[in-house]
């Protein structure tokens, strides 16, 4: 089982990126996604979720209206694109899938996103 994000990296204020996260090794369409973010002496908090079909998404209200989370189950792949981007995004982004009935939780590496001028 892997989770691969990537497309972080250093932006500066009011900037966009798109995170994308694809998975293997397991039934990517029957897993809830999520995207957590950790900032440095802080706790994992989560940001975005998205259901297994991708009809109902969740978002933390940090980032309501400036995130957005999709997936593509063809492609086993969950992105989040981030607009209107601020210093306090500055974060490890995560992505995370669960499965609530099989009881099976994987995790990313983590993708580092600097917003900075």
């Amino acid at each position: 089982v892997q989770l691969v994000e990537s497309g972080g990296g250093l932006v500066q204020p009011g900037g966009s990126l798109r995170l994308s996260c694809r998975g293997s090794g397991f039934t990517f369409s029957s897993y809830v996604m999520t995207w957590y973010r950790q900032a440095p002496g802080k706790g994992r908090e989560l940001v975005a979720d998205i259901a297994a079909t991708g009809v109902t998404t969740g978002y933390a209200e940090s980032v309501k209206g400036r995130f957005t989370v999709s997936r593509d189950n063809d492609k086993n792949t969950v992105y989040l694109q981030m607009n209107s981007l601020k210093p306090e995004d500055t974060a490890v982004y995560y992505c995370n899938a669960k499965h609530y009935s099989l009881g099976r939780d994987y995790w990313g590496q983590g993708t580092q996103v600097t917003v900075s001028s």
